[in-house]
């Protein structure tokens, strides 16, 4: 029996192309984007404005494509994580996280990672896979907390702009008026450098971008995240400078505080001068242990100490708050738990 092909994580051009391929008139294509994206249907058999004969003839070939989470943690603080499947034996997280005044949730891009940083468990599992734009998209589309999203992250599993073909296909669907029509400032985009995607992202993107830092020194980057061999922070930095984030985009600097090793005000002021004249945000991220890691996490006065001296500096700096440290807190965690209790009972 050959997979039927999934509606959702289509663009509107896509969409086109399907309602040719069946017989259906062009106009058909944003009534198929307004049932998946705006309705949000789970079955062809809802799409009830198409010719029922042709909306057959859709069915034989593709589907919807949305799928529920395979299982849920809730934290007492009330972040939820949800695995979902993406292929045989593969699961990826995301993470809903609410707040008083807003609800935030953290997408993954791909099953695994190719960066390995040593901090991060993704990394531990190796790169599987690239996740669709309907793998990327069902993490929103399924989640049971939809409709109270007030911005997403893609800052989960995975480096985003090394899956830059589907990313980009997920943000069109987000912001097009054909799709959610969310404004581009509800989104960011993380990345550890990938310099290709970037440019790309950099030259074509209105979203937030959140760069991955955690060292103003290369060498002791490099101990931590292997991608300053390919990518230098300052190469990155630069290349950042020349766009404009004065307005209403935005662009932080993550820096996830480990004890003892980057936590010091020497630090503070090497990182001062490395974004120096660079309007943006240092966020500081307390560190979440992981298996066989030596790094510890630094406790909360040296944070506060290094985040008053940025401030001191002129560099706008913020503690994030730690949420559901009860939940397999650090990114991975769950995922790489799920997938090996998949090979056990295989």
């Amino acid at each position: 029996m050959v997979e039927k092909k999934k509606l959702m994580g289509m663009t509107l051009a896509e969409l086109q192309q399907v309602a040719a391929e069946v017989g259906l008139p062009g106009y058909t294509a944003k009534q198929m984007a307004d049932w998946l994206y705006k309705k949000h249907v789970t079955e062809v058999s809802e799409m009830t404005n198409v010719a029922l004969a042709k909306r057959s003839a859709l069915a034989e070939r593709y589907e919807v494509g949305a799928y529920p989470p395979a299982m849920a943690q809730r934290s007492v603080d009330g972040t939820i994580k949800y695995l979902y499947a993406a292929g045989e034996g593969h699961f990826v997280e995301s993470v809903y996280i609410p707040t008083e005044d807003r609800a935030t949730l953290c997408v993954s891009s791909q099953v695994g990672c190719k960066m390995n940083c040593l901090f991060c468990m993704t990394g531990k599992q190796g790169f599987s896979a690239n996740l669709t734009a309907n793998q990327i998209l069902n993490q929103i589309q399924s989640l049971p907390e939809r409709e109270s999203l007030t911005n997403l992250v893609f800052m989960g599993m995975g480096e985003p702009l090394d899956n830059v073909n589907e990313l980009f296909k997920v943000l069109e669907i987000l912001t097009a008026p054909w799709g959610y029509g969310w404004s581009p400032k509800r989104i960011t985009v993380s990345t550890v450098g990938a310099m290709k995607g970037l440019r790309r992202f950099l030259e074509e993107s209105e979203c937030h971008l959140a760069f991955s830092l955690h060292s103003p020194y290369p060498e002791e980057r490099l101990s931590l995240m292997p991608v300053e061999k390919a990518f230098p922070a300052q190469e990155v930095i630069d290349l950042i400078r020349h766009y404009d984030f004065t307005h209403q985009r935005r662009v932080s600097f993550e820096y996830i505080v480990f004890k003892g090793l980057n936590d010091d005000l020497k630090h503070a002021d090497a990182l001062a001068r490395l974004l120096r004249q660079i309007p943006c945000r240092v966020n500081l991220i307390r560190f979440h242990a992981i298996p066989n890691v030596p790094l510890q996490t630094s406790d909360m006065a040296r944070m506060e100490a290094f985040r008053d001296r940025l401030n001191a500096k002129g560099v706008v700096c913020t503690i994030r708050a730690s949420r559901g440290e009860d939940i397999f807190a650090a990114c991975g965690m769950l995922s790489t738990a799920k997938s090996r209790t998949f090979v056990d009972h295989n």
